[in-house]
């Protein structure tokens, strides 16, 4: 049987929400059926840039802003050059979120909404409590601000759907908006 030809524009899809909800294990899905289909694509996840292109930041409001900036900068350039850029990052204020939107043509923003007490629940690191605690300061959803968006392209509701659910919604959002196609 010969493979259905697929096509795809340069986009950046943009997973955010809080940490333990489940953008990593989305967009996982989603890069594997990308890569199965012939895509070309390249993930950046927050924990991984972190610790290379935004090596010594902190998590002061600067600090991560700047980070969510170079983040879309790279963004920006993949997308421009007809890669999917995919990104996994809780990138908690608005504003810089809205900011590299509007440096990228087709910016795809996908809100991994799940209850703190959710997230918290699943917290393997332990970090949520440590920060309920005070043991951690400037924790997103704790005791910093994670602000939500106000209106992304799709919204998934990782304590009510499984992660395929999720990832079939972004994807169906993807064909769509004509991004991606067979």
């Amino acid at each position: 049987m010969t493979p259905r030809p697929f096509a795809h524009q340069g986009f950046t899809l943009w997973f955010t929400g809080l940490s333990g909800a489940g953008k990593s294990t989305i967009s996982g899905i989603i890069e594997k059926r990308l890569r199965e289909a012939g895509a070309k694509i390249e993930v950046l996840d927050g924990d991984v840039v972190r610790e290379n292109l935004s090596k010594g930041l902190g998590f002061s409001k600067e600090d991560r802003d700047t980070n969510i900036r170079r983040i879309g900068f790279v963004c920006e350039l993949l997308s421009r050059n007809g890669v999917i850029a995919m990104v996994a990052a809780i990138s908690p204020y608005r504003a810089v979120r809205e900011e590299v939107r509007s440096r990228i043509r087709n910016f795809i923003e996908v809100y991994v909404e799940c209850p703190l007490e959710v997230v918290a629940g699943r917290d393997v690191k332990g970090l949520y409590k440590k920060a309920i605690a005070g043991e951690i300061p400037q924790f997103t959803g704790v005791s910093d601000p994670y602000e939500p968006p106000l209106n992304p392209e799709v919204v998934v509701h990782s304590d009510s759907e499984n992660p395929e659910e999720s990832a079939n919604r972004v994807w169906a959002k993807l064909e769509e908006l004509g991004l991606i196609s067979f």
